[in-house]
């Protein structure tokens, strides 16, 4: 249930009410019994912050695909792709490593 913040504009009396949608608004003050018991605008209750989600999935505006891969992902892609490209069957490999690192 959303919580609806009310104030009253005779005395300034201010609260908090947790209510359902369907609930009708609250008009009397229940500090001083006057109808002028109104409801507030707020801004919303939680804030997105980092780089969940919302950042990462539908970027592109295709709709259809996911994110480019990053990171350790895109790491482990190159290694595979420079092999695979490799023609020659020798340890070098035409690679500027020579085929002695932890990638061949």
């Amino acid at each position: 249930m959303p919580i609806y913040a009310y104030q009253c504009t005779s005395c300034g009396h201010a609260k908090d009410v947790l209510q359902k949608i369907s609930d009708p608004v609250l008009t009397t003050c229940p500090a001083c019994g006057a109808e002028s018991f109104q409801k507030q605008i707020t801004a919303a209750g939680f804030q997105l912050k980092g780089s969940g989600w919302y950042v990462t999935d539908f970027r592109g505006g295709s709709g259809g695909t996911s994110a480019p891969a990053t990171g350790a992902t895109a790491a482990a892609a190159a290694p595979a792709a420079a092999e695979a490209s490799s023609s020659s069957g020798s340890d070098t490999g035409g690679t500027p490593c020579g085929g002695s690192c932890a990638c061949h």
